[in-house]
């Protein structure tokens, strides 16, 4: 952390509104949205604009969708007073920046994201060759730098979006963080922070620049972060001179590698709503007791006493994700011997499921009954999310000559 600016150090993530959560979000997203509200600054947002790159022909969905995914996260723990929650739409700065942006951002950069031809490919069915598709990438930039996020949780497929947007900010920053006076206001600035400091700064600056020293680098950010003698400007001025540049008007986001078991799905591939083998966090006790007990197992084991191999069968990948090691262990010598049948294996697996299910839907209840309450979670969410983005959005326009 040492190397994003304190008042940087903010996460951002989002979600398309797809309606009702499953399993798959819980784990692999929301757990860890619940970990990290404790640690930092976090911004999570629902991501209507883009459902509508790919959902443009059909939007009618995303109002219902987007209520009930809000609520699924607040069942799921997310907490309104920790975390910042807000619909991407009602804040139109998004926008705004993500136009700006799309004037400086080469073509080639976005049409070699490989998600691009990835999604194409798989919704053969949708016409993509929209302008909006295309750009979608540049939209998630421009979530991200509008809060000046430092960290963004993601998977190792998503750390392109991240590197896209780390590009984008670095070339904004070239053409538009070069004020005439940059580096007399930089001189000033290094002044204001006293004499002992000024020769620490100085001397890190002169070893990076010099000599490449990756720990006199962080040493300097680390310093400017502490800084009580300087403003906002002149700190983002002083991490641009550091490091040889102009002033860092947008900064360099983060990719923040995030825990997330492969959770999956009634079939055994990854959980989707696109392959419907989902476990609805919504789902009654009956309905996830009846997709647990007909779930596929190890197609070897025709009769009770055949044995069978765990390694191929569904049920032993959610053992892998709820149960401890002696029930792992269980299931392995008893799959293995045809000690235990397939209905045997799933019963601790429904158990553990329900258990799971059970506070998370008697959150939803509560939240669904207090509708005014959901509401005024948003409404502060948003405007809270705005204020910042005006911020950014005031130094974009100075920057850009915008603001008459």
């Amino acid at each position: 952390m040492n190397a994003i600016a304190a008042q940087h150090a903010r996460v951002l993530s989002g979600m398309r509104p797809t309606g009702r959560l499953h399993l798959g979000h819980y784990h692999g997203v929301l757990k860890n949205w619940v970990e990290l509200q404790h640690e930092y600054q976090c911004f999570f947002f629902v991501a209507d604009w883009h459902a509508l790159t790919t959902h443009y022909d059909d939007p009618s969905d995303i109002p219902q969708n987007t209520w009930d995914m809000v609520i699924d996260w607040l069942a799921a723990g997310v907490n309104p007073k920790e975390a910042t929650l807000f619909v991407q739409s009602r804040v139109p700065e998004h926008a705004e920046l993500h136009l700006l942006l799309s004037m400086i951002t080469p073509l080639g950069w976005l049409e070699r994201v490989p998600t691009y031809k990835d999604q194409q490919e798989k919704l053969k069915e949708k016409d993509l060759s929209t302008f909006g598709f295309l750009g979608y990438p540049l939209l998630q930039s421009a979530d991200i730098l509008v809060y000046r996020a430092g960290l963004v949780p993601v998977g190792e497929d998503q750390v392109v979006h991240v590197e896209l947007t780390r590009e984008v900010a670095r070339r904004f920053n070239h053409i538009y963080g070069r004020e005439p006076d940059f580096e007399q206001k930089a001189e000033q600035a290094i002044r204001k922070m006293g004499k002992k400091n000024a020769r620490l700064f100085n001397n890190y600056r002169k070893a990076y620049q010099e000599k490449g020293d990756d720990e006199a680098l962080a040493a300097a950010r680390a310093l400017l972060e502490v800084q009580q003698n300087i403003g906002v400007a002149d700190r983002d001025r002083l991490f641009g001179y550091l490091e040889g540049g102009g002033m860092v008007i947008l900064p360099e986001p983060q990719p923040l590698l995030t825990r997330a078991p492969r959770m999956p799905g009634l079939d055994g591939q990854k959980m989707s709503k696109s392959y419907g083998n989902t476990i609805s966090l919504a789902a009654s006790p009956q309905e996830v007791e009846k997709q647990l007990r007909t779930m596929p197992t190890d197609p070897a084991r025709v009769r009770r006493n055949d044995p069978g191999d765990p390694k191929n069968c569904p049920v032993w990948q959610f053992h892998e994700v709820y149960s401890d090691e002696r029930m792992q262990e269980w299931v392995q010598q008893g799959c293995l011997s045809a000690g235990i049948g397939c209905v045997e294996c799933k019963q601790p697996i429904i158990e553990a499921v329900l258990n799971e299910l059970k506070p998370i839907q008697e959150r939803v209840r509560e939240y669904e009954e207090q509708p005014d309450l959901v509401r005024n979670i948003l409404n502060e969410g948003c405007e809270a999310a705005r204020e910042i983005a005006r911020e950014t959005m005031d130094e974009v326009r100075h920057a850009m000559s915008l603001d008459y």
